[in-house]
């Protein structure tokens, strides 16, 4: 198994400066490689230059700038020209499928939070042994930075990364050959119904409640935006009073984001622990944000219908706070490691389909909570009803299967 470890650093006041520094440098780096692949395509009869070509340079760039990128890891710099290969590559790649391709852009000094260095002993180090207090990972350039190590590590680490959040500074240790835990059968089953009222329903007819952590803080998150916003712009970036607004405001948006993966890690725990075999909708996040299409008005040119657009904006509001797609991808990876088994299923009329008679239409789901078939009379809770169903078709996947 792959898994991945992120632990607090405690870097000293003069590691954190040179932190700082190696995020520029690299940052500087990968804006430099950027531009010359821009301009090598406009000005050079759109000739392409490849990953292969500007790793070659390293050395003389090393050579040219010994103070700014001299003095950092030469493969953490391989791996920054690689992440910008693949921005590439992936433009590419959806200019072919006709998707809106997203050219790569620039990137800001504060919006390059992360260097990796693809090979433990390779410009970094991870020193640990068990059960050690002192953990230190060393990293050229910057020197040992003490580790808050909350938990053992598993397996061979194979790539360390540091990035930074606000403030903090994290190091993300991607380990191969871990362990599987698993944990003992209990023999149960469970579909689960994903919503916005309750953030799941099992098909035991349990709910767990949906924290709405982004709404818990919009009162202080949009104060301290329109704090932001006050900033003229010919000021901004400038004035130490906006660095501050800017940082309260990436701090308020780091505890939400805290604040939810630990709610989806303890909740997928819980499942995992409680149940042999999770069924899940197989949901497409992306497209049920999109914004609605404008209607244009034809009987007044240049006008355009309501389509709805507040109301799907809150309700997309709130299906990006719950985070379903994190959540199942953190039970996915529970569940592998614990020796469960998770089944995604279509979710399509999972909550307008009758469990008991398999009449599916639009007018059984009479609200948002209550569910009557108008064919049979059955009535239960709708989600409860839509994780009756998802555990059904779980149990023909597995039948075919079989």
């Amino acid at each position: 198994m792959i898994r991945a470890y992120t632990f607090l650093l405690r870097p000293t006041a003069r590691q954190q400066v040179a932190l700082g520094e190696m995020l520029r440098d690299h940052c500087s780096l990968y804006n430099g490689a950027l531009q010359e692949r821009r301009d090598a395509y406009r000005h050079a009869s759109k000739t392409s230059v490849r990953y292969g070509d500007q790793s070659a340079q390293l050395k003389d760039i090393r050579a040219f700038d010994p103070e700014r990128q001299g003095r950092w890891s030469f493969s953490s710099q391989q791996a920054t020209l690689r992440r910008l290969d693949k921005a590439f590559q992936a433009f590419f790649r959806r200019v072919k499928a006709g998707q809106t391709p997203g050219y790569p852009r620039f990137k800001g000094v504060g919006h390059f939070d992360t260097v990796t260095f693809p090979k433990d002993g390779d410009g970094c180090r991870w020193d640990s042994t068990p059960h050690d207090r002192q953990t230190r990972v060393r990293l050229q350039g910057v020197g040992h930075v003490r580790v808050h190590q909350h938990r053992p590590v598993q397996g061979h680490v194979k790539t360390i990364s540091v990035k930074r959040e606000g403030n903090r500074w994290y190091v993300v240790l991607a380990c191969r050959d871990v362990p599987a835990q698993e944990l003992p059968p209990t023999g149960a089953v469970a579909g689960i119904d994903m919503g916005v009222a309750h953030f799941l329903t099992t098909s035991d007819g349990e709910h767990v409640g949906n924290p709405r952590f982004l709404r818990a803080m919009a009162d202080e998150l949009t104060g301290a935006q329109r704090h932001l916003a006050t900033f003229p712009k010919r000021t901004r970036q400038r004035t130490k009073a906006h660095r501050a607004a800017a940082r309260k405001v990436a701090k308020l948006h780091g505890k939400i984001r805290r604040q939810r993966a630990d709610f989806h890690h303890k909740t997928a725990r819980t499942l995992v622990r409680d149940y042999d075999v999770i069924a899940h909708e197989r949901l497409g996040t992306a497209g049920m944000t999109k914004s609605p299409a404008p209607k244009p008005d034809p009987d007044r040119p240049g006008g355009f219908l309501p389509n709805g657009a507040v109301a799907k904006a809150g309700l997309n509001r709130s299906i990006l706070d719950a985070g379903w797609a994190q959540f199942l991808g953190i039970l996915a990876n529970k569940a592998e490691s614990a020796g469960r088994l998770v089944i995604p299923v279509d979710a399509r009329n999972t909550s307008r389909t009758c469990p008991e008679c398999g009449h599916v239409a639009k007018e059984n789901r009479v609200t948002q909570a209550k569910f009557e078939c108008t064919v049979c009379g059955f009535a239960a809770n709708a989600d409860h009803v839509g994780a009756t169903n998802v555990l059904l078709r779980a149990g023909l996947v597995l039948c075919a299967a079989a």
